[in-house]
């Protein structure tokens, strides 16, 4: 059975689709842009601000479904430029010191609203 994760404290979804969703003992985020919440606005001057945002994004989904960061298993990065990836890397191992959850990053042609990155995530629940 799945749950709808919907929280305010990240971004509403854009379209026909859910912030987060729990089936079984897993919560999947859907890919979290750059938007500062406190702002509103996308971030679009610096990876390593962007990168902070869209995991606090994930982070705030997590959380309303009574995950954390902790808990994540899985990691999907969307990068605009791949030669960002060390300025990303750097702020995600802020994100994720111990016990790092498996990782894609890959670089696509464009992301929603022309984004520097977006990320999605899978945790697991207790």
């Amino acid at each position: 059975m799945k749950e709808i994760v919907k929280t305010v404290s990240a971004p509403a979804a854009i379209g026909p689709y859910s912030q987060g969703i729990k089936c079984g003992n897993l919560v999947f985020t859907s890919g979290q842009l750059p938007i500062d919440m406190k702002s509103g606005n996308l971030v679009m001057d610096d990876i390593k601000k962007a990168t902070a945002a869209s995991l606090e994004n994930v982070r705030a989904i997590l959380e309303a479904s009574g995950a954390d960061l902790s808990k994540v298993i899985k990691v999907v990065i969307f990068l605009k430029n791949m030669d960002d990836f060390a300025a990303m890397n750097e702020v995600y191992g802020e994100y994720f010191k111990e016990a790092q959850p498996a990782r894609s990053c890959v670089q696509v042609a464009k992301l929603p609203k022309d984004a520097l990155i977006e990320i999605e995530a899978i945790a697991a629940l207790d």
